[in-house]
């Protein structure tokens, strides 16, 4: 692959680095050996060091060999899953019910690997943060750190972000402006009805009853209220009544998740979620409570920026190789929240193959070491191109 030559040198070290993060994984807020893994190497290389936002965020400065206004900042996360993992190798998870099946690993070892290349060389004008973040997958870390003043305490013009993408070969990266990932909303709906016998239902008001018809009736919001040209997805996944075969419960819960792009779209919504569930309740004699939790909002790339990104990532791998207009995803990323406070851009690398299990947040998935050079190399290339030498 492209890569830079130096970075090619120590690509055994990123291996081992990437792979001990693996073997150790930690979730939301409790990344306390990840950060002091990264705050100790971003010393080794001479970087300044700041921990604390987010409680184990780790922001590290570095300035070029010439002076610069312009500062541009790198994100990688760090947190781990809730998940056991299957797979049986060397480096698999040292920690029950704890896995690094999102290649958060991987992530940190790629800007890792910038950050050393980078503080070798200082060939650039200006000055790089990289940021290292706690809690993507649940908690909103990037959220706190934006919240706790990570742009006014450590001031920059854009952010980028990178993450894998299993089913994309290895040497293509991918993205789109504008909405690149959708916005996570989840509810609670408490369906409270009458309970009794079994065998004496009309005695009864049946929340599994009205919970049943809610289901049908809240696929009506994107079939039948939203613009069928936008994307929008709202989904039951859960749905828990009763303890006994012949007792009518007094209550149902029902949970699930909106996915949406537009944030008008989002309200819409939100709106129609709290309206039919009242009304189809209180048409079969019962009631609902609604409660909605807000998660990460739409992932929406800047055109400028992201213009910038896809052009260095041409320069690396080829124009081919590059692909600047693929269909939005519905999950979530909470670098939503930096890129709503900083222009910037967030594309996807090429991690190869998806098959054997080997997905996102499978239990037999593993970051691809072999892109871990090309990340770097990536990250690299940005900062000496968007901060270059007069």
């Amino acid at each position: 692959m492209p890569i830079t030559n130096r970075i090619a040198d120590f690509h055994a070290d990123l291996t081992r680095w990437r792979q001990d993060l693996h073997a150790h994984p930690e979730l939301a807020f409790e990344e306390h050996r990840t950060s002091d893994v990264v705050a100790a190497k971003l010393g080794e290389f001479g970087i300044e060091v700041h921990r604390g936002l987010a409680g184990t965020g780790v922001v590290g400065t570095l300035r070029g060999n010439q002076p610069g206004d312009r500062v541009i900042a790198l994100r990688a996360d760090m947190d781990a899953l809730p998940m056991t993992e299957a797979n049986a190798f060397g480096h698999a998870s040292k920690i029950p019910g704890r896995m690094h099946a999102c290649g958060h690993d991987g992530h940190t070892t790629m800007l890792l690997g910038a950050a050393r290349y980078l503080a070798e060389t200082r060939n650039f004008a200006g000055t790089v943060r990289f940021i290292f973040q706690p809690a993507e997958e649940s908690g909103g870390g990037g959220e706190v750190m934006v919240r706790e003043g990570l742009f006014e305490q450590f001031p920059a013009d854009e952010v980028y972000a990178l993450h894998n993408a299993p089913g994309l070969p290895v040497g293509r990266f991918a993205a789109r402006v504008g909405p690149m990932m959708a916005a996570t909303d989840e509810f609670d709906i408490r369906v409270k009805g009458r309970g009794g016998h079994a065998a004496q239902p009309h005695k009864t008001v049946d929340p599994v009853v009205i919970g049943a018809q809610i289901v049908g009736a809240l696929q009506t919001i994107a079939s039948r209220s939203a613009d069928p040209v936008e994307s929008l997805v709202v989904s039951i996944t859960q749905f828990h009544a009763g303890s006994a075969y012949n007792v009518i419960a007094e209550e149902a819960m029902l949970r699930g998740t909106i996915r949406s792009f537009d944030p008008a779209l989002r309200t819409l919504a939100h709106a129609s979620l709290q309206r039919i569930a009242a009304g189809v309740a209180a048409s079969l004699g019962g009631s609902a409570e609604v409660k909605l939790i807000p998660g990460y909002p739409s992932t929406r790339n800047h055109a400028v920026q992201l213009g910038k990104a896809l052009g260095v990532a041409e320069q690396l791998v080829g124009r081919d190789r590059v692909q600047g207009d693929i269909a939005p995803v519905m999950g979530g990323e909470d670098f939503a929240y930096m890129l709503d406070a900083r222009p910037g851009a967030y594309l996807f690398i090429g991690a190869g193959s998806a098959e054997g299990g080997r997905n996102l947040h499978q239990t037999r998935y593993d970051f691809n070491d072999e892109i871990l050079p090309l990340g770097a190399s990536y990250w690299a290339q940005l900062v000496e191109t968007l901060l270059p030498r007069a």
